[in-house]
């Protein structure tokens, strides 16, 4: 029997910034700047992939800081 591939685990942002170790405002700003993007939405919550999540942290530490 074939097994089929593991769907993505979708975690809203609360817990996406948790696990990021960043405040959830900073979940709201990488979307704002297009750096993460929703893979869905549950109610009024937007969905994150972790994988997507820890890419926006690796693009966000590397990016100088501007005033």
């Amino acid at each position: 029997m074939l097994s089929s591939p593991a769907l993505p685990t979708l975690v809203p942002g609360r817990l996406a910034a948790e696990e990021a170790g960043v405040a959830p405002a900073t979940i709201r700003k990488w979307v704002q700047l297009g750096h993460l993007r929703a893979a869905g939405r549950a109610g009024r919550a937007q969905l994150f992939r972790l994988e997507d999540v820890f890419a926006a942290e690796r693009l966000a530490r590397r990016r100088p800081r501007t005033a």
